[in-house]
């Protein structure tokens, strides 16, 4: 893989993906700016090696559609106090204004181009816009790992406008890094935990990693169609009928390869999807009619924090509850301390998709795992195996 160290940038143009697709709260303000942290290594290194760094980014979905508040403009300001140094920001992503931006930075100096999500062919992989926003840069960095899985106009498509001036930047490195150190680990025993609400988004991930693991732990709302599959009573907990065949031969596979499969033993349940519903505690096979599962049970949080306790590498996707409300959180706290004990202990853990990475920034985790990816979709995609756009097009 080509990375910053292979390239010359001094007095180049560099055109950095990024991905600045960063959350909003109410009053305006960036919630979490990790993913512009996570590009910071990036950008700093050809900053300080007198590159002119024009930075490439989407937020949100505007459909192809400008809309000001879908603008990178108050992401500039934000990065701008991230970076250290301040960062330009021209309203265009191509043609004439955005050039003119370009062409009045000196070496060092940082531009952000506005949303490229305001033009429908950045998402339809225009090859013609492409080349609109390749006319900006003489080397091309591709540092999206959170876009890596689209084939998109900024990220497959402008590759090949660069064939002997392109590389990864460090996020990107780190999550292929991170990804890979779980499915080729040395440091064993592996364990996956598996969890969220639906076995279907979850069953290709499960077979693929299969291969690679020795425990595969399964928590949250997919947890249910496990336990249904094996006979057990479920009462109104989610259930995905048309996959419980599938659920009986991911634990077949799994014994076949001498991997063992961990499902909750007892169940917090409720008697309605809200916090302050009537709860109960019951073996995860013996759920009352008119209750419904929405977190593991203190004897899983047990025996799963048992099974973490020895890990040397761990894959965590997907929360063991609903983890929003706090009476059922519970489940997905502890195992996450668990994670974070375990890391501590010397494995490596890797924390990746969405529900999983916003659980381990509300209980403190984020600083006690070893990587929390800023690619949720990407990462899912990689772990099944799937070829991802973006990074195929660096070859």
């Amino acid at each position: 893989m080509k990375t910053l160290k292979n390239i010359q940038v001094e007095g180049k143009r560099v055109l950095v993906r990024v991905d600045f697709n960063v959350p909003f709260d109410k009053s305006g303000k960036i919630s979490d700016p990790s993913r512009i942290e996570a590009a910071l290594a990036t950008i700093q290194e050809l900053s300080e090696r007198g590159a002119k760094v024009i930075l490439m980014s989407h937020r949100g979905r505007p459909k192809g559609v400008r809309s000001e508040e879908l603008s990178l403009a108050p992401v500039a300001i934000a990065a701008s106090e991230i970076i250290g140094k301040p960062v330009r920001f021209v309203n265009q992503c191509i043609g004439e204004i955005a050039e003119k931006a370009v062409n009045a930075l000196s070496n060092g100096e940082i531009l952000l181009l506005e949303n490229l999500r305001f033009h429908s062919e950045e998402e339809k992989g225009d090859l013609g816009f492409a080349k609109s926003l390749a006319a900006l840069g003489d080397v091309y960095v591709n540092d999206a790992f959170g876009t890596a899985h689209r084939a998109h106009a900024s990220t497959a498509i402008i590759a090949n406008e660069f064939p002997n001036a392109k590389a990864f930047g460090y996020c990107m490195l780190s999550e292929i890094e991170s990804v890979d150190k779980v499915l080729h680990a040395q440091a064993k025993p592996t364990v996956a935990i598996v969890g969220g609400a639906k076995v279907s988004s979850k069953i290709t991930i499960l077979k693929n990693l299969i291969p690679f693991v020795d425990h595969i732990v399964i928590g949250g709302g997919m947890a249910y169609t496990f336990v249904k599959a094996r006979g057990g009573k479920i009462g109104n907990s989610l259930v995905e009928e048309d996959y419980l065949q599938m659920a009986l031969d991911i634990i077949k596979e799994a014994d076949l390869r001498g991997v063992r499969v961990h499902i909750p033993v007892d169940s917090v349940n409720a008697a309605a999807f809200d916090n302050a519903a009537k709860t109960n505690i019951t073996p995860i096979d013996e759920i009352p009619d008119g209750f419904m599962g929405l977190d593991i049970g203190p004897k899983t949080i047990e025996h799963f924090h048992n099974v973490l306790s020895f890990a040397k590498t761990i894959l965590w996707n997907g929360p063991m509850g609903v983890f929003e409300m706090s009476n059922f959180s519970a489940g997905t706290e502890k195992v996450g301390l668990a994670v974070a004990e375990s890391t501590e202990n010397g494995a490596f853990s890797l924390v990746g998709g969405g529900d999983s990475v916003a659980a381990v920034k509300q209980f403190g985790l984020a600083d006690r795992v070893s990587y929390v990816s800023t690619g949720g979709g990407a990462m899912l995609e990689y772990l099944e195996g799937k070829t991802l756009p973006g990074i195929a097009a660096m070859g």
